[in-house]
């Protein structure tokens, strides 16, 4: 086993307001929002498109009849009362759903199924999650990643334990890091699996006797940063796999989607023959059949307003419920989003994710963004190549930030080198460049 020392001297006292967003809501513990209780659901395997069907239309009788598919793919059921609530917990058990109870053990959604995987990660933390059982103390948010290495990673998402399968001469080991996403996370040691698991509990022994808002990143002052990471793939389309099986990533436009529309797309899976389907990150459901069938079901999907395509500029923004599904939330962001979707496509070319987020705590996307709008009680703030707790390069008032969307997309364009994506752009032309074409129009 190799192994790196702690520092544990001191934990750093500062408040961060991007990870310290309050507990997630859960299926017993639901959360107050601008528009009733959400209660999450959260999976660990897959499910049949009969029993998400199931899911939806305990959405319509207990609640408003909206679903989340959040960023990290749990599915989130809006709209319910302080009656309802208890009723859609007991309801939803009896479907038989593999629940996830306790900690956050996330792996990619092709996991197992990949042939272009180093490792299957999914006995590793499996091992994780059961051994974690009974660990009191860990911070809500907690998250363990274990990540194979095949098409779709998890190399974005945050979290304060991963593993990552590395090939080296001894055979497949498991590079652990601590905090951040995996290219800001830092190096803790290279194990073999058995030595991994018991890092990672031990690690997580750590943080529950630190205490309650002790995170992964507190553990790693004076490690060494991981050596950067590859670009995550876009989860919308078709993707072969092992066994003569395909995945077809859909997922509704910005993260929402009414429970009517998911049955019907529930209804023509099952019709088709796809057999199962999971609630993926990025806002997806990834669905597994034969390649016909997943071919039509995306036909189908597109033609009901899903996105089906990484092309699609909608999947390049993550926006969060925003007003007025979200208490905390001062702007509209679905309207934001919508419209920037239909008139800045160019601007939204895969390079980045525009973060729209109706409040700064910026649920949608906690990581550093290459342009974020945020709400504000005056109005939005343009934040570049930073947080949404940062200092704005300018802020204009709700009926300015269309226009103000527009001037950025317009700059770059006309700006933008041969070869050279929004990202890189937005990146050289600076936050001083962006706000002085947002002020251009304004008198």
């Amino acid at each position: 086993m190799t192994t790196l020392p702690l520092d544990r001297t001191a934990l750093d006292p500062r408040p961060d307001l991007n990870m310290q967003r309050g507990a997630c809501p859960a299926l017993s513990a639901p959360m107050m929002t601008g528009d009733g209780l959400l209660a999450r659901v959260a999976l660990t395997d897959a499910v049949t498109p009969a029993q998400l069907a199931g899911l939806c239309r305990l959405a319509l009788r207990h609640g408003n009849g909206i679903l989340d598919i959040s960023a990290r793919g749990n599915l989130q059921v809006r709209g319910l009362t302080e009656m309802s609530a208890p009723l859609l917990d007991t309801n939803v058990r009896a479907l038989n759903l593999p629940l996830r109870e306790g900690l956050a053990v996330e792996t990619p959604p092709l996991a197992g199924l990949d042939d272009g995987e180093i490792a299957d990660p999914r006995p590793l933390a499996e091992a994780i999650r059961q051994e974690a059982h009974g660990i009191e103390g860990l911070a809500p948010k907690m998250s363990v990643v274990v990540d194979g290495q095949g098409t779709l990673r998890l190399s974005h998402l945050l979290a304060d334990i991963r593993l990552i399968a590395v090939r080296s001469d001894g055979g497949i080991r498991w590079k652990l890091l601590l905090g951040g996403a995996e290219a800001t996370g830092r190096i803790y040691g290279l194990f073999g699996e058995t030595d991994a698991i018991e890092a990672a509990i031990l690690l997580l022994r750590e943080l529950a006797a630190t205490g309650g808002k002790a995170r992964g990143r507190d553990l790693a002052s004076g490690l060494p940063l991981n050596d950067g990471a590859a670009p995550s793939a876009s989860l919308f389309g078709i993707f072969a796999l092992s066994d003569n099986l395909c995945a077809a990533g859909i997922g509704p436009a910005f993260g929402q989607a009414q429970a009517e529309d998911l049955i019907a797309l529930c209804t023509e899976a099952e019709r088709l023959g796809v057999r199962s389907l999971k609630p993926a990150l990025d806002h997806s459901l990834m669905f597994f059949g034969p390649r016909p069938a997943c071919k039509l079901l995306v036909d189908f999907a597109g033609r009901k307003g899903f996105i089906t395509a990484p092309g699609d500029p909608r999947g390049n923004i993550a926006a969060c419920p925003g007003s007025p599904a979200c208490s905390s939330a001062t702007i509209a962001t679905r309207e934001i989003a919508a419209n920037a979707a239909g008139e800045y496509a160019d601007l939204l070319d895969g390079s980045f994710k525009l973060h729209i987020t109706g409040c700064p705590k910026g649920c949608a996307h906690p990581q550093p963004a290459a342009l974020s709008l945020c709400g504000t009680a005056d109005g939005v703030s343009l934040i570049a190549q930073g947080k949404t707790t940062e200092k704005p390069f300018a802020s204009v008032a709700f009926a300015d930030t269309n226009a103000s969307l527009g001037r950025i997309a317009e700059l770059v364009r006309a700006e933008r080198g041969e070869g050279e994506n929004s990202a890189a752009c937005l990146a050289r032309l600076g936050p001083g460049r962006l706000a002085a074409a947002v002020m251009s129009g304004r008198s």
